[in-house]
């Protein structure tokens, strides 16, 4: 007679054999697959490809310059759905000018040194694509805290600002329990780090370099304040020496889908200016 211990052994076995040729087949296959493409909707068709294993997004114009690098708007929060169909006429308006529109999804990042690194990864790789070595950013909402913080640690490298109602302190929006999580900090180490992390307490370097700033913001801004973020910021750029900052505010708005906010002629009008110019 068999043993029911030896039995139990031979088919204990048997799995194993098995496990193992399923696991060959999984890596096989898995090795096999290819990559799955990074993709995303834009308001204006253009191409979606992968930089440091994050979404980017670059739309073009069609008349670019040959021989010369073609002038670029970084926009900034490239998340899900953004930039937005209401964004649209301000992304035609660039194209038309020959300014194409970039930027890359680096999640709710809040402006953290992490989320500046692949800022970083975009900018040279759009820079080896025969881009401007200069673009001009154009923050909305929390993409002021990703863009500024970038822009103060590379200010020879920014043409000028632009922002629709930026978030310019992370201690107004999202908060220090909103964002210190994105820094990998607990609350009182984000608090005590907080100068080193908030663009009104950044901003000298921008305003040495002479960067133009022009921001729209609404004086009904219950979200993203009007005095703790664009009229903080102007003045401490003021008091640092900047003399190229504009702030426009729009009486009765706030943090709203007001068509005004992506209809603005003098917005667009400064992007193009300076994008253009400052190469």
């Amino acid at each position: 007679m068999h043993s029911p211990c030896g039995a139990s052994r031979a088919l204990n076995w048997a799995a194993v054999v098995l496990a193992g040729l399923s696991w060959r087949v999984a890596a096989a296959d898995a090795k096999a697959a290819p990559p799955m493409e990074p993709s995303k909707s834009l308001p204006v068709p253009g191409a979606v490809f992968s930089v440091a294993g994050h979404t980017a997004f670059l739309i073009a114009p069609t008349n670019m310059e040959a021989g010369r690098a073609t002038p670029w708007v970084w926009y900034a929060p490239t998340l899900s759905g953004l930039p937005g169909p209401e964004e649209a006429w301000m992304i035609n308006k660039f194209l038309e000018a020959g300014m194409a529109v970039a930027g890359v999804d680096v999640g709710e990042s809040f402006g953290s040194p992490a989320g500046r690194a692949i800022f970083t990864s975009l900018y040279e790789e759009l820079v080896r694509r025969g881009f401007s070595k200069r673009p001009c950013l154009l923050a909305r909402s929390r993409g002021g805290l990703m863009l500024y913080n970038w822009a103060v640690e590379h200010p020879a490298s920014v043409a000028a600002i632009a922002g629709i109602y930026p978030v310019c302190d992370p201690s107004s929006y999202p908060g220090i329990e909103g964002a210190c999580a994105a820094y990998g900090m607990t609350s009182q180490q984000f608090a005590d780090a907080l100068p080193q992390h908030n663009p009104v307490s950044r901003v000298a370097a921008l305003a040495k370099a002479q960067v133009p700033i022009y921001h729209i913001h609404g004086d009904c801004d219950t979200l993203v304040p009007l005095d703790r973020n664009s009229a903080a910021l102007a003045e401490a750029y003021r008091r640092a020496g900047g003399k190229e900052m504009q702030l426009v505010v729009i009486q009765g708005q706030g943090h709203n889908m007001w068509e005004g906010w992506f209809k603005s002629q003098e917005l667009v009008a400064f992007v193009i200016a300076h994008g253009k110019a400052r190469q």
